[in-house]
């Protein structure tokens, strides 16, 4: 069906229900005689008489009745799929989709997601877990997750958590056999556990700073791999120096697991934010999730 048939059909419906053309005008905010122009024009095309016009009213002819059995229906359902449109801008629901590393996942965004889901039934929440960047409007998502720092210009970025920091960790005995390096040029003599980007295939180079001072080390040892919980199993193995979130290793600190080195060369910095593409339409679900994720000091 073309759209000007569409059109035409909707003003004929009118003009029925109303029972005449000035009344259908009136509502439809059209002159009387366009209108009565658009209906002509039906007629036209169908090859069919549809009303029948006197100086007082409007009736509709046997085909005009049988056009009427099948439109007032199918625009019957119409206005209810918009009315129930309009409910779910106005109601929390539908699904959001993230794509996010899996720190971030797990210690921002799930405590949070956790609380919605529970809250508002009617929300679905889908985390797609990624070390690689992707392009979240080609790919369909609604936000992101990534390090504030690491976010395109063109997106609207929320701060969902605090500062993090990175430390240099390893076993007791590994420190008790090789020493504990001093500043980053002694890793040249360490062996280190290498973390490996999924995409490119890049080795992460270790980042430093000290009173403005910045450095990368690319470092090398015995063992790479492209998760970090590996890199932390490694550490504590003894297998060499692991380059870790500070949050990550706390645990295995206090029990004594690791030892921190180079803890003065580690300085904090962005952490986690949610972005999102500046022409989003936010639903009354994603402005939930944002509200709940909003980092507040």
């Amino acid at each position: 069906m073309r759209r000007e048939d569409m059109a035409d059909l909707t003003m004929f419906l009118a003009v029925a229900e109303a029972g005449s053309f000035t009344g259908a005008a009136r509502k439809l905010g059209l002159s009387q005689p366009a209108l009565s122009h658009t209906v002509r024009r039906l007629e036209a095309r169908l090859g069919l008489r549809l009303l029948t016009r006197t100086t007082r009213s409007v009736a509709v002819t046997e085909a005009g009745e049988r056009l009427l059995e099948t439109l007032q229906p199918a625009v019957e359902r119409i206005d209810e799929r918009l009315a129930d449109l309009t409910r779910l801008r106005e109601r929390p629901a539908g699904t959001i989709r993230i794509s996010t590393s899996e720190h971030a996942a797990e210690t921002v965004l799930w405590p949070a997601i956790d609380r919605l889901m529970a809250e508002h039934p009617d929300i679905n929440v889908e985390l797609n877990i990624e070390n690689r960047f992707i392009d979240i409007v080609s790919d369909r998502f609604d936000a992101g997750v990534r390090l504030g720092e690491q976010i395109a210009k063109d997106m609207i970025a929320v701060r969902i958590g605090p500062r993090l920091r990175m430390a240099v960790v390893a076993s007791p005995d590994y420190i008790a056999r090789h020493g504990r390096p001093r500043a980053p040029h002694d890793l040249a003599r360490h062996r280190c556990i290498n973390l490996r980007f999924v995409s490119g295939g890049s080795v992460y180079a270790w980042e430093f700073e000290k009173n403005g001072r910045q450095l990368r080390s690319k470092v090398e040892g015995q063992f790479v791999c492209n998760r970090t919980s590996l890199v932390l199993r490694a550490a504590c193995a003894g297998y060499g120096l692991g380059y870790l979130l500070e949050d990550t290793i706390m645990p295995f600190l206090d029990e004594g697991t690791l030892v921190r080195v180079l803890a003065d060369w580690c300085a904090p910095f962005d952490g986690y934010h949610l972005y999102y593409p500046t022409r989003r339409q936010a639903s009354p679900a994603f402005r939930l999730l944002l509200d709940a994720l909003r980092y507040r000091d």
